[in-house]
Formats: structure tokens, sequence, C-alpha cells
């Protein structure tokens, strides 16, 4: 069974920082804790991934070099996405934090600060940003539970790995479309997921092989992936 750190695993997050050892510990530290996340340096990249990705989350820089901390964070808000915003600066005063904030960022943290402190602001903005997740993702005897992050067939119960359950959730949640594996590597890992890797397909073999026959995951040559009359209960 799968346990979760907090609902919505396939959480996204971008870091915007312009000092990059911070923002590439940053990034090291969520995705220990199981979440995806693509890293930009300046303003301008930052905003190009944002109109790209949707993210659940951005860890913003507020004192960004070129186009502001404060310009990212009105362009995230306006574009009226379910992203939140926790901007990170130098200066913790009360009144930098009340005009952060009028910004339309739903959070806001002084450096130097608490790697804890910050992951545990990040999950509680993710579960903001989620939608709500279906009661029950099922295909036949098959069925996951999002949020529970359980999978069963016929009953009995089946212990998966964090991106092997990542990756039935998609296909299930397609509703029978294909899913191809570009899909598959941005939506459970991240941007360093190098797409010429077999991450993909070795994941797929160890996860046929735990659901078991007769198998549910069709290849659809050339396109991708489909779980056949997958549907929501």
């Amino acid at each position: 069974m799968i346990r979760a750190l907090w609902q919505g695993e396939q959480v996204r997050i971008l870091v915007v920082e312009d000092e990059q050892p911070l923002a590439d510990a940053i990034a090291r530290g969520l995705r220990r804790e199981g979440m995806a996340v693509d890293i930009a340096y300046d303003g301008e990249s930052g905003q190009e991934k944002a109109s790209i990705t949707r993210y659940d989350v951005i860890v913003l820089d507020r004192d960004l070099p070129g186009m502001s901390g404060d310009e990212l964070c009105r362009s995230v808000v306006t574009s009226g996405q379910l992203t939140r915003v926790i901007m990170l600066t130098a200066s913790g005063t009360v009144a930098d934090r009340v005009e952060g904030l009028s910004l339309g960022a739903d959070d806001y943290l002084a450096k130097p600060f608490a790697f804890a402190e910050l992951t545990a602001r990040v999950r509680a903005l993710g579960r903001r940003a989620t939608p709500a997740v279906p009661p029950l993702l099922t295909a036949r005897d098959l069925a996951l539970d999002p949020a529970r992050r359980t999978v069963s067939r016929s009953g009995g119960e089946i212990e998966l790995t964090r991106k092997e359950f990542g990756v039935l959730e998609v296909l299930l949640g397609a509703g029978g479309a294909v899913v191809s594996s570009e899909e598959l590597l941005e939506r459970v890992w991240d941007e360093n997921a190098d797409p010429f890797t077999t991450t993909v397909r070795v994941t797929m073999m160890t996860l046929r092989k735990k659901l078991g026959e007769p198998g549910v995951i069709d290849t659809v040559v050339g396109s991708g992936y489909r779980v056949p009359t997958a549907g929501r209960g």
C-alpha cells in the first residue's frame, strides 16, 4: 500500500529562484518528499514554464532580477489557474508580507527559513490547488482509491510504488483514452526525466506483473498505453 504524505501524490511544483544553489536545494528536498519539481532561475523562464504547465504550487523568490517575483505573481493570479503561490524573500517585515499577499500570493516565507516549514506550507497549498479526487477509479475487477492511495483487484490489496501508483492513476483517469509515454513522464515524473530512457517501459513491466492476469493495460503501438473500460465508481 502507498503511504502518501498527502492527498494528490502527483503534485507539480515550480521553484523560481535566481540563487541557483538554493533553488537546487529546495528542489532536491521537495523531490525527496515525493513531489515532481521543475526549476526556473529567472522570472522570464518561470513565466514561460507556468504558461505551458499547470503547477499546483509555485515557490517564488520575490527579489528576482529582470522580471520580478511581483510581476510573475500577478501573471499567475490573472491567468485564472488554480496554481498557488508561496513567496520567498529576504525581508520579513509585516509591511512586506502584507504587500506580497496583496499581490495575490497565497503564502509568504522570509529567508532564511526552515525547510520543514517550507515543505509543510507547500503541502497545505497543494491540497488547496488540487481539484477534488474522484471517489474511485475502476476497470473491471481493478479498483484504485485516490483518497486512500490504495489499489485492489478482486478484493485483494496490491502494493505499488509511488511511480507505479501514479502511472496507474493517470491511465485509469484517462477513461479508456490512450496516454503516451511522454505524457506519463510529464505527469508522474518531472522535467528532469530523460525522455529517451526506458523509465516508463520498466515501470509498466513491474506494474503489469503486480496487477496480474488477465492483463488490464494495453499497449497501443506507436501511441502509448490505455486501460479499456476504465471508469469512475
